[in-house]
């Protein structure tokens, strides 16, 4: 038998082995759903993670729209962006977002700041799928089907 070895293996980009996993976020809360794609997208829950390569998994999220906010965020969380002028910044509550036509923003910002910033991260965040509705064009790919709202009893409101 092989003496325990000391070096930490790092996996290339070559040797990745990217899975498919389907999500239906009706009734989730934002925050822990974000949380589960984020490390799916790095990667984190592979044995052979490494921080600098693209070791992630596809996800595709069906009801994206339908997310939870706990507390009194849906009316005091808000979203801003610049213009680019001089006094031109903007701001949007969540509310308003989730209201308005495309709904799964408010998941797709909240994982896109849990990625990496960099060529990386924007590399990660390609391997994640948002869809207002129930229908997707991914079957061919076979995801697996992962129930957050089982993880943990906080995962869904009203649980």
């Amino acid at each position: 038998m092989k003496a325990l070895s000391k070096v930490t293996r790092s996996i290339k980009p070559a040797e990745v082995e990217k899975n498919w996993h389907l999500i239906d976020a009706e009734g989730l809360v934002v925050g822990r759903l974000a949380v589960v794609i984020a490390n799916r997208l790095r990667g984190k829950h592979k044995p052979s993670f490494t921080p600098h390569v693209d070791c992630g998994d596809h996800v595709v999220v069906i009801n994206a729209g339908k997310v939870k906010l706990t507390g009194n965020k849906l009316k005091q969380k808000t979203y801003y962006k610049h213009t680019g002028y001089a006094g031109g910044i903007k701001e949007v509550t969540a509310d308003k977002v989730l209201d308005g036509r495309f709904p799964e923003r408010v998941l797709e910002k909240a994982v896109e700041r849990m990625v990496p910033r960099g060529p990386l991260g924007r590399q990660q965040m390609r391997a994640l799928h948002l869809y207002n509705g129930t229908e997707h064009p991914h079957d061919g790919q076979q995801p697996k089907v992962l129930d957050i709202a089982s993880m943990n009893r906080k995962n869904k409101v009203g649980a």
